[in-house]
């Protein structure tokens, strides 16, 4: 036990955060996502949260980890197939959790499902989360933690 960090981020996980440079991504995926394939095809660290919400490990994460601000877009999510414009509301706590937890919010940004596959495949870790909203999966890039 450690005081001041989320109960939710396990041995492995705080592992992960800390290992993480400035510039490497960590996903943030629901239920549905093919995050273990994923994950073993291309050498990603993956982690199960079964039953913790994805914005709870956003939080989490945003409380310890500082987005990047050398780039545009710090995060993404993934469009909705067939209405790019719809935007669940999963994505709008996704965007709120960032305003109000991250050390530099940002905007998110959205791609097409399949250029979040491969962004997902150039990540440094992969957290399967147990949210199952749809389009609940979120990508942020590890900033630079200045003293």
């Amino acid at each position: 036990m450690l005081r001041n960090i989320n109960p939710l981020l396990s041995p492995d996980f705080l592992h992960i955060l800390a290992a993480m440079g400035h510039g490497d991504n960590l996903v943030i995926a629901d239920a549905n996502f093919p995050g273990e394939q994923i994950a073993r095809a291309n050498g990603c660290r993956y982690v199960r949260l079964d039953g913790i919400l994805a914005t709870d490990i956003l939080t989490a994460v945003l409380e310890l980890m500082p987005l990047d601000d050398f780039v545009k877009d710090p995060a993404y999510v993934m469009e909705v197939v067939g209405d790019a414009s719809q935007v669940p509301p999963v994505v709008t706590e996704f965007q709120t959790i960032i305003n109000e937890v991250a050390d530099n919010p940002a905007p998110i940004a959205a791609v097409e499902r399949f250029a979040f596959y491969d962004m997902s495949k150039q990540s440094y870790a992969i957290i399967q989360s147990g949210e199952r909203r749809l389009y609940g999966n979120i990508i942020v890039k590890k900033g630079v933690i200045r003293l």
